[in-house]
């Protein structure tokens, strides 16, 4: 089987191929598990983790990069079954419809479309937007249903599909779409996609709707969310978090590992489970700065380590962008399905220490 993974070289592309090169095989077309043989990692831009060279395999040692002989550099590690999977960065922009489907070729194939503007971004540049967030998608789904219609893909979708004076305090999978964000929009639309061209026979097709995802290493990016990794990344390093945003901001969030599990569970569940409705919203905390800042004070008593501070810092194009967003969801329907829950709040910031501390 081969796998595709567009936006892989961002972190939680970068994250699932890590867990897809450790359990080495997905559900194929026969409906049985099938070994992944192949992973290409597509994304205009590649992470600094990777373009330094670094990659851990499932035993915690480091590898580095060895040279393709198309498209650049390949990570080697052993899967579960001790065969090798290389992965192939393609460097290629996923407006480029040719280049998509050049990417996605062969008759076993899986695709996991994350590759995305990201909020912030969408809402200054709508024209870029737009040809990335939804002519990328298009080419993406175009090119699956090429493929043939027993061909998987999972579209990373987001709670910003939501918003609107009519939102509940608690969504569900059948609230109302108004999105308030051009970002939002776009992942609104995919997801309707996702559904016709599944009903369609045209794919085997399953969204999952990402509440915002923690604790994202590196630096700050362009995401109005950005500030909810920040509050637990900056403090946990011993530095200062200027925070955008007011302290009893409410805001759903999940761990990064919780988020690969149910990307991989979703793509193996059985597509008559999901009925018409293909998109799945995940399960996440309600979280405040306030509780972020309490359990890092935590963690930061059990580890004897000096925690950085919250400092406001109010932002008012990042406080209205997050005011129109969800404030919790029920992903009942996600562990009906048997998709993940995630861990306690200080779990996923003792994992994030574990695997970049």
């Amino acid at each position: 089987m081969k796998v595709i993974i567009t936006g892989g070289g961002g972190f939680l592309g970068f994250q699932l191929c890590k867990k897809l090169q450790q359990i080495g095989t997905l559900t194929g077309p026969s409906g049985e598990p099938e070994p992944i043989d192949e992973i290409v990692l597509f994304d205009a831009h590649f992470s600094e983790t990777i373009q330094q060279g670094l990659f851990d395999d499932p035993t915690g040692s480091a590898r580095g990069l060895s040279s393709s002989l198309d498209d650049g550099p390949n990570l080697s590690t052993s899967n579960q079954q001790g065969s090798f999977v290389e992965p192939t960065l393609l460097t290629r922009d996923i407006t480029e419809r040719d280049a998509v489907f050049d990417a996605i070729d062969g008759e076993d194939v899986s695709v996991f479309h994350l590759a995305s503007m990201v909020s912030g971004e969408c809402e200054l540049d709508f024209d870029n937007a737009l040809s990335v967030n939804l002519d990328g998608g298009r080419h993406v789904f175009e090119a699956t249903r090429a493929r043939g219609p027993k061909s998987r893909l999972v579209f990373a979708s987001s709670i910003a599909c939501f918003g609107g004076e009519a939102m509940p305090d608690t969504l569900t999978d059948s609230t109302k779409h108004w999105p308030q964000t051009t970002y939002g929009m776009t992942k609104s639309i995919c997801e309707q996609l996702v559904n016709d061209y599944s009903r369609k026979s045209h794919f085997d097709g399953r969204s999952a709707r990402l509440p915002t995802v923690i604790i994202r290493p590196g630096k700050p990016n362009a995401a109005a969310s950005s500030w909810a990794s920040g509050m637990f990344r900056e403090p946990l390093s011993g530095e200062p978090c200027y925070l955008p945003v007011h302290r009893d901001q409410c805001h759903p969030m999940t761990g990064y590992r919780t988020v690969v599990d149910s990307l991989v569970a979703l793509h193996d569940l059985d597509g008559k489970l999901l009925g018409n409705d293909r998109a799945v919203g995940l399960p996440a905390h309600t979280v405040t700065p306030n509780e972020a800042e309490f359990v890092v004070r935590q963690v930061g008593e059990e580890r004897d380590f000096l925690p950085g501070l919250l400092v406001d810092e109010p932002d008012d194009r990042i406080q209205g962008i997050v005011n129109q967003w969800p404030t919790a969801v029920d992903g009942s329907r996600a562990a009906k399905l048997g998709l993940p829950e995630p861990p306690e709040l200080n779990r996923i910031v003792s994992e994030y220490l574990e695997d970049f501390g």
